[in-house]
């Protein structure tokens, strides 16, 4: 097998996998109900919250995020690249570049790419989100490579925004004589398409207790579509459009637009109607034989059930040697996301380019224009990270890719507004749970946002400070009563100044209508509360500890939710008690009494509101109560729980090892993520939760039991099991569940304790079971030492950067 010779751009950490090569075994999905699109998955392309794409390593676009919270995979072959090549004294070649045929008979004249060529392979596909590639070889005398990305880099809140994937292509010729190239850009006109026909769908409950609503988009709708052929300055493409539309965009509304450069030493040949249905002839006859198209500008609209598709076409030919690069962008416009009818918002990057629907070559242009700068912003990035000689590959690799999700989970980012300067934003908890923001996740899963981009994950903040002191009388049947064949109780869908699980659903009014889960009555969590003052308080410290306008937007939601918190504490011992059902983040996991999370959570929530209340007071100290009204009293009474709270936790939980799960079950299970509070405490230095050698002592339980004794090792840390790495119930479902974020907060505890080879050592287990499993971009919450996974796409994986910021101690 022939060695590849990578171009130097590439990093050598990127994630990689041969071009079109399967998965003898991939994870498969727990549940059926739950959503399993197979491992053929590629980095996202798309500015947040723009809508995104993205591209397997078999060549083909396959995931369609294009209208906010929705989710839609599916091949559309007629979107593709192609490649046509001729040397002296050769047949011509040309082929799609795509290792799967279409599956619908589509495009039967056109040639695909092969995914072997005798003994090799036929190239590599490259990601290290927001950068991929596609290195081909062994097919082609030239060695092709085409980098695809989006400006997306950190502390930007402008062009990551942008509905843009930009794909360069260098094409260089090894041989001793000249070859001529072309490369082709085809796309289907799906203006229309991306928008639920389902305008009020009923909210049912699934079989595993979640609720689910149903999507059905305008897939192959075209009537009244139409292409144009653009061409002024240097630049030159296909715009795709909707005839008959109103002036106010609706959800769906919008344009496409393909696009390149043109040059003197290069030919550019289009093609505005093609169908896209059909078998392909009209483009291929002419693309196969010499590179060419036959520069078709017809903007006649499709009629009912036609298609219609779009193509350019560089050809340029390389002298010996040569190296030659020529860049396409793909751009959308698509201003308006609808969620339940009547609720309108429009996107954040309508700021830059207005919301009229109409910008998508505009935003070609400008991608044209910058794309190598942007190129740059987000190599300098990058970079310090790549050079960083402690961290090893692996890492590097997952550090970056598991950012996928804030391009690909249902994102949505608002335009901006006086109360909001930089938009509202939000993620989706995953795929199968679609809802936005959970807190209890976002716990973890939140730090990459909050590291990067700062100013989103304040406004994800202020929309649960705004949310809590509301309420929402509305009755619901409890999920998991349904599961479990039981009479469910009867719940509002939100108490006033319970703190909301999550920031509401893509059917309804996300950041206004929150709570939507029914899973569980998540009034009655005790873990809510103190996630919310501890991301404030987080947020604020590990970001220059300056704003204090933050501070106090949230510290009247902060005395709303310890105060509606401590109603739980019903013996009046200073920690809330768990009610025996499932009330917290481990929502099949009964607890009882005081746990060892939540009542580490609760203290160190009293600490980060102490702290809060007093750094208000010395940031006006000549009227204290303007910034913080009866912060005083509120510092006295938080003082007055911890006196309680903090030795009863430890003589209640300490059983001379670790902490038990509760006070109240009788159990002997080591749990990993039994110390959460005291991680957050130390981390935000705040006086600890309890005693550093019982933080220690726990650590090695968990290590052991959890880890180690867990299948060796080889799936990451469960739950929770018996000391020796039994199970209590070999049927449990949460307990013996590796958890991805869980396991990289653990792994941070770990670094924060000086136990770095142990924290690497479980990082490593579960980045490998996700990327070389074909779990890769669609990172699960969890895993199970049978094969199997759990809710895809999900927000607390983010939880890696945790780990690099505590190596690099932020």
């Amino acid at each position: 097998m022939k060695n590849l010779h990578l171009p130097a751009e590439i990093p050598g950490c990127s994630w990689k996998r041969p071009i079109g090569q399967g998965w003898k075994s991939p994870y498969r999905v727990r549940y059926e109900s739950n959503l399993d699109d197979g491992p053929w998955h590629g980095m996202p392309l798309g500015g947040f919250g723009a809508g995104c794409i993205g591209r397997s390593s078999r060549g083909d676009f396959n995931l369609w995020h294009i209208d906010g919270g929705e989710h839609v995979f599916q091949s559309m072959p007629a979107c593709q690249f192609s490649v046509f090549e001729q040397a002296e004294e050769r047949a011509a070649e040309a082929y799609a570049l795509c290792t799967q045929l279409p599956d619908d008979g589509s495009l039967s004249a056109w040639q695909w790419y092969p995914d072997r060529a005798e003994t090799s392979t036929t190239g590599e596909y490259h990601a290290l989100y927001p950068r991929s590639w596609f290195v081909y070889q062994n097919v082609f005398q030239a060695t092709l490579t085409c980098e695809q990305f989006s400006p997306v880099w950190a502390k930007n809140y402008q062009e990551t925004s942008y509905p843009i994937a930009i794909f360069e292509w260098t094409a260089h010729n090894p041989t001793d004589r000249p070859l001529t190239l072309s490369i082709m850009l085809t796309w289907q006109n799906m203006a229309g398409w991306f928008t639920n026909m389902l305008k009020s769908p009923k909210v049912q409950v699934r079989d595993d207790g979640s609720p689910v609503y149903q999507y059905q988009p305008r897939l192959g709708e075209s009537n009244g579509n139409f292409n144009q052929w653009k061409s002024d300055r240097h630049f030159a493409g296909c715009l795709m459009d909707q005839s008959d539309r109103q002036e106010t965009p609706q959800e769906g509304d919008g344009q496409w637009a393909i696009a390149t450069l043109t040059n003197p030493n290069a030919e550019t040949f289009y093609n505005t109607r093609w169908n896209p249905a059909g078998d392909g002839a009209e483009l291929w006859q002419s693309f196969s034989k010499d590179g060419s198209l036959q520069s078709v500008d017809d903007p006649t609209p499709a009629a009912d059930g036609e298609q219609v598709g779009v193509a350019i076409a560089v050809r340029f030919t390389l002298a010996p040697g040569e190296n030659r690069k020529i860049p396409f962008v793909l751009s959308w416009d698509f201003p308006v996301t609808e969620f339940a009818t009547g609720i309108n918002y429009f996107r954040r990057y309508t700021d830059f380019f207005g919301t009229s629907g109409k910008t998508a070559w505009a935003i070609a242009q400008t991608a044209l224009d910058l794309y190598p700068t942007w190129q740059q912003q987000i190599q300098t990035w990058q970079q310090p990270i790549l050079d960083d000689q402690d961290l090893p590959d692996w890492f590097k690799m997952a550090l970056f890719n598991e950012l996928y999700d804030l391009a690909s989970g249902g994102t949505l980012w608002s335009a901006a507004s006086d109360r909001d300067p930089v938009g509202q934003f939000a993620v989706l908890e995953c795929l199968d749970y679609r809802w936005y923001e959970s807190l209890d996740v976002r716990l973890y899963g939140s730090f990459a946002l909050m590291m990067l981009w700062p100013e989103l994950d304040k406004s994800v903040l202020r929309a649960f400070a705004r949310a809590i002191p509301a309420a929402d009388d509305t009755p619901r049947v409890i999920g998991y009563y349904y599961t479990n064949g039981a009479e469910s109780p009867i719940a509002v869908r939100k108490a006033e100044n319970a703190t909301p699980h999550d920031l509401g659903a893509p059917n309804e009014h996300p950041w206004e209508k929150t709570n939507y889960t029914s899973y569980q009555d998540c009034n009655l969590w005790k873990d809510l509360g103190c996630d919310f003052v501890l991301q404030v308080y987080r947020n604020f410290v590990l970001t220059g500890s300056t704003d204090y306008e933050f501070l106090i937007e949230c510290w009247p939601a902060i005395e709303r939710a310890l105060a509606y918190l401590k109603t739980f504490d019903l013996d009046n011992d200073g920690i809330p008690e768990n009610s025996g059902a499932p009330d917290q983040t481990f929502d099949d996991w009964r607890l009882q009494g005081v746990s060892a999370y939540c009542g580490g959570l609760w203290i160190a929530a009293l600490e980060a509101a102490i702290a809060i209340g007093q750094l208000l007071q010395q940031s006006d100290p000549a009227n204290p109560q303007s910034l913080a009204p009866n912060s005083q009293s509120l510092i006295s009474t938080y003082q007055t729980w911890l006196t309680q709270s903090r030795p009863l936790y430890q003589e209640k939980l300490w059983n001379g090892q670790y902490y038990r799960l509760d006070s109240g079950s009788g159990s002997d299970v080591v749990m990993a993520d039994q110390l959460c509070g005291q991680f957050y405490a130390r981390l935000l230095k705040l006086p600890d939760v309890v005693p550093t050698d019982c933080v220690r002592s726990a650590l090695e339980a968990v290590y052991e039991a959890c880890f180690l004794k867990f299948h060796d090792g080889k799936f990451g840390a469960a739950n929770g099991v018996r000391p020796d790495g039994s199970p209590v119930n070999p049927k449990d479902t949460h307990p013996l569940e590796v958890w991805t974020g869980i396991n990289f907060g653990l792994a941070a505890f770990l670094v924060q304790m000086d136990m770095k080879d142990e924290a690497l050592q479980i990082t490593e287990a579960v980045v490998r079971q996700v990327y070389e499993n074909g779990l890769q971009f669609r990172t699960p919450e969890a895993i199970t030492s049978a094969g199997t996974f759990r809710a895809s796409h999900y927000l607390r994986a983010m939880a890696i950067w945790l780990i690099y910021g505590v190596l690099r101690r932020f």
